[in-house]
């Protein structure tokens, strides 16, 4: 059963909380029906402003669950209470310790050089049992035909349950759209910074930061070259939106949910 979403600012965020989300995920496992999730904060969804095309990639996945504490502030708003954050190391955890236990077969794809490998060793040792069937660090510059065919041809061959992309945002959804069906795997997640989270490349920000929405200001002052101009665009240009959506309902139609072929409607879908 798809679970209820609710129109942040025309992304479809899925009313969730970190149970269902591992629940729906052995669900298309189980069902064997290929699917993908996006975990989603505030940089995907205003990029989804910018790039009509990713927010249909978005709202034609199966999953988009609120990364941010910021989106599960506004399903809160809009009449989805229950709503919790399913951060992206965090559901890598769940799903690693639930893996461990069912026998699921995972590949990480993304990453640095030595990341994904490293990222495997890590999970490996913390939870016995798990299954990492494959590693895979993609070129940064766009793979040509033959390296992408090569590619889906090594996953299909490791016969993965879930397929893990850590490609940073929007990269890492357009490659999940793209190789959908394509990929015999029936999970593929986009995780972004998890692997160099999980693996201890990157420290994260401690839990009382991530709880109360200030995750962007420990990682702003550990990457301030790169994070400069994403936070400084996107943060406050969510907060003016937001604020519009709230108080005109009817300011962002244009959802339309699973293949875009749902009705727009502002807060719960049907």
């Amino acid at each position: 059963m798809q679970p209820d979403r609710v129109n942040i600012l025309g992304v479809a965020v899925s009313a969730i909380t970190m149970r269902e989300a591992t629940t729906m995920l052995e669900d298309w496992i189980r069902e064997r029906t290929p699917s993908y999730a996006c975990i989603t904060g505030v940089h995907g969804v205003m990029e989804s402003q910018r790039d009509p095309a990713l927010r249909a990639i978005h709202n034609a996945a199966g999953m988009v669950t609120p990364d941010g504490v910021p989106l599960v502030w506004m399903s809160r708003l809009l009449g989805f209470a229950n709503v919790e954050r399913v951060y992206g190391p965090d559901l890598m955890r769940e799903m690693s310790a639930i893996s461990a236990v069912r026998g699921y077969r995972n590949y990480y794809f993304g990453g640095g050089p030595g990341t994904a490998e490293h990222l495997r060793d890590t999970l490996c040792r913390t939870y016995p049992g798990l299954q990492v069937v494959g590693t895979c660090c993609p070129p940064f510059r766009q793979p040509t035909a033959e390296e992408d065919e090569a590619m889906v041809r090594d996953i299909n061959a490791a016969r993965p349950d879930i397929v893990w992309v850590g490609l940073s945002t929007p990269k890492q959804e357009r490659w999940m759209a793209s190789h959908v069906g394509r990929l015999a795997a029936p999970v593929l997640v986009g995780v972004g910074a998890a692997f160099d989270f999980l693996s201890g490349t990157k420290r994260q920000a401690p839990r009382w930061m991530q709880r109360n929405g200030l995750e962007w200001a420990f990682r702003l002052a550990m990457e301030p070259r790169r994070l400069m101009g994403r936070y400084m665009r996107n943060n406050p240009t969510f907060v003016l939106r937001a604020l519009r959506q709230l108080m005109q309902p009817g300011s962002y139609p244009h959802w339309r949910g699973d293949a875009e072929s749902r009705v727009p409607q502002l807060g719960r879908t049907v």
